[in-house]
């Protein structure tokens, strides 16, 4: 499976407003009858400041192209950027060793 990381700090608008769209990607995601369970989609952030940190988990190259052809995910990607002052750093992840699944 593959994973990307992506990363910035949050320097344009409110924790509370980009919270908000966080949420409404996530549903979208959920909603879609075509990604839905195809791609997991997990955003922290540090608890003291505005660093975040996304882990996309597509199940296949077919989930992330259909992904990418939706008005959703363009919209979401346009204001990640936005937020982020257009310094975000996308990192495709390799699992070296994990643990057995909770």
């Amino acid at each position: 499976m593959k994973q990307f990381l992506i990363r910035y700090r949050l320097t344009n608008g409110t924790p509370d407003s980009w919270h908000r769209e966080i949420a409404k990607f996530i549903s979208a995601l959920d909603n879609d009858p075509d990604l839905k369970g195809r791609i997991a989609y997990r955003v922290m952030k540090t608890r003291d400041g505005s660093d975040y940190y996304h882990i996309a988990s597509p199940a296949d190259d077919e989930a992330v192209k259909t992904l990418q052809g939706r008005d959703f995910f363009k919209s979401y990607n346009e204001k990640t950027r936005a937020v982020a002052g257009g310094d975000i750093v996308v990192s495709p992840l390799e699992i070296v060793a994990e643990t057995a699944p909770a």
